[in-house]
């Protein structure tokens, strides 16, 4: 992912333990967009935030929501504010938003990435831990070294979609974990923006959508495991591109002879999901599908449908299944006839 501006500024609090402050960094320590640390530690927190739960939306237009973020990056994208001035006023009013969490102490990395025809800003406050490292003459000594893995406060704008003005997008993230709800709130204020799409929600709708689909098609098993796996393969790409799935997108690999048929599926039930809609890493990973024949019985089922509409009694090696379809159903009916 290429790296196009990158700074990093110091969060602390004040001497007397009553603000939070901003140490920026001299504007000599800009980094090239070809230093190779510096791009490796962007890409190390870029994939970090790519599996953390998130909350979407989009700028606030108007009223106590709207910002001056939105101008800043107007002014910076059209080069009448350099990269430095815009992540220094970006620290200083996360600082002023943040005042009362005087424990968020850290490194602020900002970042301007260019990945395809794609531009994202990311910002996220990094944590620096005590470790050992061995030097030139082969000794043990201390270390300091980023914590890459953890991340409490981050975020990031497509930077393309919002200069799209499409009115479906949702161009805006933000790290949404269930601990840090005062540090999430901050993040809104800072960031001006409308929250929109529960990404949760939407993708388990998608998946309800999905399994749907496959049950009318009626695919057979190898069928229904291939275009299983090429949801979730498209839903982890999008996840690494740090870009929402877009259902038309989505259904032409779903059904490459049909391109149309899993959208107009979708439109025609009326599941009411938005266009674009971005995959949630924890709902993603739990779907999957099982499968198994034998003795003259094919079943295959979504691994998600476990523990409500079918339960597996593994003492008496039972398979329950409490929703029968629909299609099933009306064959055993045909039978007693």
């Amino acid at each position: 992912m290429p790296l196009l501006q990158s700074i990093v500024h110091r969060l602390d609090p004040s001497l007397d333990g009553e603000r939070l402050t901003v140490t920026a960094a001299p504007a000599s320590t800009l980094a090239a967009n070809d230093d190779p640390v510096m791009a490796s530690l962007v890409n190390s927190l870029n994939d970090t935030y790519n599996t953390k739960a998130k909350g979407w939306g989009r700028f606030a237009e108007q009223g106590e929501q709207a910002g001056p973020l939105v101008a800043w990056l107007r002014a910076y994208m059209a080069e009448e504010q350099d990269f430095t001035q815009l992540s220094i006023a970006i620290a200083e009013r996360l600082a002023q938003t943040l005042q009362e969490q005087l424990s968020v102490s850290g490194y602020l990395v900002f970042a301007h990435l260019r990945q395809g025809d794609t531009e994202t800003l990311f910002l996220g406050l990094v944590h620096q831990r005590e470790g050992i490292g061995i030097n030139a003459e082969h000794q043990a000594v201390p270390a300091a070294q980023l914590n890459t893995s953890q991340l409490t406060l981050a975020a990031r704008v497509n930077l393309t979609q919002w200069q799209s003005d499409s009115e479906s997008a949702q161009y805006v993230s933000f790290l949404k974990d269930r601990g840090g709800k005062k540090l999430a709130d901050g993040l809104v204020a800072l960031l001006g923006m409308e929250e929109g799409i529960d990404a949760p929600a939407e993708t388990r709708t998608l998946l309800k959508a999905f399994s749907d689909y496959v049950e009318k098609e009626d695919y057979d098993d190898e069928a229904s495991r291939e275009k299983t796996d090429t949801l979730v393969d498209y839903a982890n790409e999008q996840l690494r591109r740090g870009e929402p799935m877009t259902l038309e997108e989505l259904s032409g690999l779903v059904d490459e002879k049909q391109p149309k048929a899993f959208y107009d599926h979708i439109r025609n039930a009326d599941y009411g999901l938005s266009p674009e809609i971005p995959p949630d890493k924890r709902t993603i990973s739990q779907f999957r599908r099982f499968t198994g024949r034998a003795g003259g019985v094919s079943i295959s089922f979504d691994s998600h449908l476990l523990g409500s509409s079918i339960e597996y009694d593994e003492n008496q090696d039972r398979l329950i299944i409490k929703q029968v379809p629909k299609q099933l159903k009306e064959q055993l009916a045909k039978r007693k006839e």
